[in-house]
Formats: C-alpha cells, structure tokens, sequence
C-alpha cells in the first residue's frame, strides 16, 4: 500500500473512532465510571497493549537525550491531554466538544511557529482569529448543561485538550525520523501513565465493576482498544509520512460523526448558535492550512 495513502487512510479511520468516542465515553462516565478513572483504564490498557505488540517490531535503543522528549510527550499528549479531554466531556455536550476541537490545527500551528519556528502569514493570523471567534461563542452560549457554569467550564477543558495536543503533535514529530513508531508510541504510553494513576487510581477504585452489562463492556473496550490504542498508533503512523498541520486537520470529520452519532441517538440537538461558531471555526482552519502566500 502506498505510503501516502496508507497515511490518509489511518486519520480518516482515527477520526471517525473519535467522532464516535465523544457519545459513548459520555454515557459511559454519566453511569458507570468517573473521567479521572475512565483515564486510567485507557492507558493502562492501551500501555500494556503497545507492551504486547512491540516485540513483533523492531527492536531500538533510546538515546539518553531523547527520553526527556519522550516524557514530554507522555505529559503533554497522554495525561494532561486525555485528562482535560473527559474531564471536559463530562461536563459539556458531545457536539459542543467535537467542534471545539476542531481548533487544533489553528493550536497546532501556534505550537509549530513558537517551538520550530514555522512562518506565520497574516491570513493565517486572520484564520486563529476567527477559529478563536467559534471557540469563544461556543463556550460563552453553551445551555447543554443542567447547570451553564459546568457547560462553560466542561469547554474550557476541551479547549486545553487542544492546545496540549498540539504541543504533543509538534513535539512527537522529530521522533519519528529517528525510532519506529510502536517505539515511540509505547514510551510515550508509559511516560504518561503514572501521571495519570496519580489523579485517577481513587476514581478506579470507586467503580462498581458489578452493574457493568455486555453492553457497558463493549463501550469500554471501544473507548480503551479503538479510541486509545488503534488511534494513537494510526495517528502516529500517519504522522512518520505527513506534517502535523495534516494530521491535525483531519480532525474536521469529528464533529461530523460526533453530531450524527448524538442526534440519531437523541443525546442532543444541534443549535443554530454551534452552527454559527462551527462556520466561523471552519473558515479559521482554512485560513491556516492555505498555502503560504507568495512574495510580492
């Protein structure tokens, strides 16, 4: 398979999983499980799996200087990441997060001119302007919530997830130049675990494993085996032959998944507000993901 199109192909499955991880994480965490220990559960399952597979892999020693990058990583892109993320879900709607979200390339871009010094043109400016427009309306006008503070401060979290995803995307990157990407994928698991055992282990222990149904069991390993484990490892696959602006701009399909998985199931109903500030985000990240303007 072409390299190229193997790449697409990768983020276009990762972020239909993602798309529908926003309806069925939240169900799960309203009934059975708080975020925090929800957490847990997904990294210590997608851990011990990237465990597993990497000696089918091949084998390569860490330089010295590049494990502080690696934990970088696992901070930045498995634990404050994924924390911000449910901790945010738990607390807002699933549509209101996916297009949240969809701030990340304008995030990813910021993150690229800050730590590798990627140029910046004026429309691409003009792009974080109007995404961050979207962002502010979206939040400001979130009623998904019973009580509007917790809808307004489940979006922030979101909007936190993004901007250190985007830090974990452009640091991640210069890894995969140099180690295969199950390598890669496995330290950074295992960086960010006991960070995350750290805030959610009590959250685990509260968890009355004797209510769970097939059904619930099937959502879990969803959530730990196809929005953890498959998606981290197709995304970072992807991102040994793509840019990170590539990858993070596949995020568009979320939001389009996540609104027909929750209508079709009647979670929620799409406002003409999140129309609104989705149209306003959209035209943001086409502003930045335009080619760089030619030189007079």
């Amino acid at each position: 398979m072409n390299k190229n199109f193997r790449s697409h192909l990768f983020l276009l499955i990762v972020n239909v999983i993602y798309g529908a991880n926003y309806t069925i994480a939240k169900a799960l965490m309203r009934d059975y499980i708080h975020p925090m220990g929800f957490i847990v559960l997904r990294v210590l399952g997608a851990s011990s799996l990237f465990i597993i597979i990497n000696p089918f892999f091949k084998s390569e020693k860490i330089e010295k200087k590049d494990y502080l990058l690696l934990a970088a990583c696992g901070l930045f892109g498995v634990a404050i990441n994924q924390m911000m993320f449910f901790k945010g879900l738990d607390l807002t709607g699933a549509i209101n997060a996916s297009l949240i979200l969809t701030t990340n390339p304008m995030m990813v871009l910021l993150m690229a001119a800050l730590l590798i010094k990627e140029k910046v043109t004026k429309w691409k400016i003009g792009g974080i302007l109007s995404g961050a427009m979207g962002a502010i309306i979206l939040i400001l006008f979130n009623k998904h919530a019973s009580d509007g503070k917790h809808a307004i401060t489940g979006d922030i979290y979101i909007f936190l997830n993004s901007f250190f995803y985007a830090i974990y995307i452009v640091l991640v990157k210069p890894l995969m130049t140099k180690y295969h990407p199950v390598t890669v994928i496995k330290w950074v698991f295992l960086f960010g675990l006991p960070v995350v055992i750290l805030f959610g282990w009590s959250e685990v222990n509260e968890v009355q494993w004797n209510t769970f149904t097939s059904n619930t069991w099937m959502g879990v390993a969803f959530v730990v085996i196809g929005s953890t484990f498959i998606a981290y490892l197709f995304n970072i696959i992807a991102l040994k032959d793509v840019s990170p602006e590539v990858v993070s701009i596949y995020i568009y399909v979320q939001p389009i998944i996540a609104t027909a998985f929750s209508l079709s199931l009647n979670h929620e109903s799409l406002t003409m507000i999140q129309v609104v500030a989705s149209l306003l985000i959209f035209s943001g990240v086409y502003l930045v993901s335009a080619p760089l303007e030619k030189k007079a």
